[in-house]
């Protein structure tokens, strides 16, 4: 699909993004894992994490870099055991570098692979470590049925029931701790651009609607629609359907989901897209979009470890535009978005990818 983006499975006590004033290849359901441990080598890495020690490695955010952003730090995701593995090397150099990832908190990515009780319990983890830390989940949900038209991240749940039990699943593992949700990358915009038959588009906007709602009984949660990126969807193309997939009772939108699209493009779209849709604000996937997107190879396949790019903003709140709530990192940036270029499945971790981001970071 021309721009599609790849789906990839990502201070003391501080808010969950502002709700929406009264008017996120991606890795594919990549997950961490449900038990969230603090090795000694993510202790000495990461600025803030689940046990909270301060960071030490050379090109790690500082304690003000870390407060822009309230969201946890996994100190055992994949780009912090990769710092350790190099660290362990001896490779000094790479280790900086990949500390530029791995001290940066990121999305965990959900996946409906796993029976009700086992993802809410996944979930339950992953958010109360968080809040142990005094910090909010930044969570992707990433199971609709039919999910990726059956391209690289093929998969989701079996079928509409499914669907609504596992995200009932999730939303009593995150119980009344304090989570910000992008709901389902693509799924809105896979249905304009023709990639999801229409025989599934009723089902999808009942079940997106559905998640919201769902996702929004629980007092902490902020959720987030995905809409697509500034070089897939046009705005006036898809502010009928984010209706029809429940944005009215969303927190907002998010946009650039890992795509490689500027910061400015996908500001300009969002904002765009927000006039159409009662005014939402909107979150930006900063990940990857350092040197906005690759034009050179076969436009179908650029979304797919594009060569050349580059880590892009931090994530924070500080965004100076009251319509954009936070720069995130919502894909994992190191995390492959499928078999090409030499990268291995969506969402595991590519070494020479990660290393490449960071590098071309500055």
């Amino acid at each position: 699909m021309p721009a599609r983006p790849s789906a990839s499975p990502a201070g003391p006590g501080p808010a969950p993004l502002p709700p929406a004033p009264p008017v996120p290849p991606r890795p594919p359901a990549s997950r961490t894992g449900a038990v969230v441990r603090c090795s000694a080598a993510a202790l000495a890495l990461l600025t803030v994490t689940a046990c909270g020690a301060p960071g030490t490695e050379p090109g790690a955010p500082g304690a003000s870099a870390a407060a822009e952003a309230p969201f946890w730090v996994n100190p055992d995701g994949k780009a912090a055991r990769a710092v350790a593995a190099h660290r362990a090397a001896g490779r000094t150099a790479e280790a900086a570098l990949l500390s530029r990832i791995a001290a940066r908190p990121v999305a965990e990515w959900i996946g409906p692979d796993r029976p009700g009780a086992e993802a809410e319990a996944e979930t339950k983890v992953l958010t109360e470590a968080a809040a142990k830390a005094g910090r909010d989940a930044l969570l992707v949900l990433y199971g609709i049925p039919n999910r990726d038209c059956g391209q690289y991240s093929a998969g989701g749940a079996a079928d509409g029931t499914a669907y609504r039990a596992w995200v009932d699943a999730v939303a009593r593992g995150i119980g009344a701790r304090r989570a910000t949700v992008v709901l389902e990358p693509d799924a809105v915009t896979h249905m304009v651009d023709g990639c999801t038959g229409e025989q599934h588009h009723e089902e999808r906007y009942a079940l997106l609607t559905a998640a919201v709602a769902r996702l929004k009984r629980q007092p902490g949660v902020t959720v987030h629609l995905d809409a697509g990126n500034a070089g897939w969807v046009a705005p006036e193309r898809l502010a009928a359907p984010l209706r029809q997939a429940g944005i009215a009772t969303a927190d907002g939108f998010a946009v650039n989901v890992s795509n490689f699209r500027t910061t400015e493009e996908s500001v300009a779209y969002g904002r765009a897209l927000s006039a159409l849709v009662g005014g939402k604000p909107f979150v930006v996937d900063t990940s990857r979009n350092g040197n906005g997107p690759y034009t050179d190879g076969e436009p179908a396949e650029n979304w797919c470890n594009p060569p050349g790019r580059a880590l892009g903003e931090p994530p924070t709140l500080r965004t100076g535009d009251p319509l954009v709530l936070a720069h995130l990192w919502i894909k994992r940036p190191g995390e492959s978005d499928g078999a090409c270029r030499g990268g291995p499945s969506a969402g595991e971790w590519f070494d020479a990818y990660a290393l490449e981001l960071a590098r071309n970071a500055g």
